[in-house]
């Protein structure tokens, strides 16, 4: 089986993303005022899952993040750099916590793959591991992250109408893509970049049948079987 040649390839990708994201507002000069400026952001993105993008405006903004309605005025000239700049900020984070995650996962995948010893009974034990990780996953997101969820697909449908969100776009989805190819490189898939595009798009609409349904009603049996079914056909069983 093919090893990658960069073992931390996605989180150092992923971390690449982190870096090169671009702010469209006015720059914070001093610790306090950065202070402030990130308390308008992060009361944005609130406002963003509560309500939706339509609802920030510069007045509710800064009600919600309790600072002057002239300091949103100050950091952000006008709504679409507030927005712009909240997704923005929202690829960062999501880019440290990518890294943070396919750091945190590479041993445990290497280590699965490595007990492999050619029998179809590995391959099968393999596969299903994968996929119960992969249903843990989908809830763990839906219960500790519901937010960020939410948040990213508000981003989505934003960029849909906002082409000034077209590369965040892009730059999320990158990083997306980059550890799930990786994760199949390290399973020996003849196609990663294919496989990869399609588990993510698996594990996209659970998380978005699980924000609809809730997670108490995720069905884990159809789900386990959904991923069970596709890691049995990249694993060639």
């Amino acid at each position: 089986m093919t090893q990658p040649s960069s073992p931390d390839r996605a989180a150092t990708v992923a971390s690449a993303v982190a870096e090169s994201v671009q702010y469209q507002g006015r720059k914070a000069s001093r610790q306090g005022s950065e202070q402030r400026r990130q308390a308008i952001l992060d009361a944005a993105m609130r406002i963003i899952v509560r309500d939706g993008v339509r609802a920030v405006r510069h007045r509710a903004v800064a009600a919600e993040a309790e600072v002057p309605l002239s300091a949103t005025t100050y950091y952000f000239k006008d709504i679409n750099d507030l927005i712009t700049d909240t997704f923005a900020q929202f690829v960062e984070r999501s880019a440290a916590a990518l890294a943070e995650f396919w750091a945190s996962t590479e041993g445990m995948l290497l280590e699965k793959v490595g007990q492999l010893d050619g029998s179809m009974e590995a391959r099968r034990k393999l596969a299903d591991d994968i996929a119960e990780l992969a249903v843990e996953y989908v809830r763990q997101q839906l219960m500790t992250r519901r937010d960020h969820l939410l948040a990213e697909r508000a981003f989505q449908q934003e960029a849909l109408l906002n082409p000034r969100l077209h590369e965040l776009v892009r730059s999320h989805r990158r990083i997306l893509s980059q550890g799930v190819t990786h994760f199949f490189e390290v399973l020996g898939s003849r196609q990663p970049e294919q496989d990869a595009k399609v588990l993510t798009g698996i594990i996209e609409r659970m998380e978005y049948q699980g924000l609809i349904d809730g997670v108490d009603h995720l069905d884990n049996v159809d789900m386990l079987a959904i991923l069970k079914r596709y890691m049995y056909l990249v694993l060639g069983l």
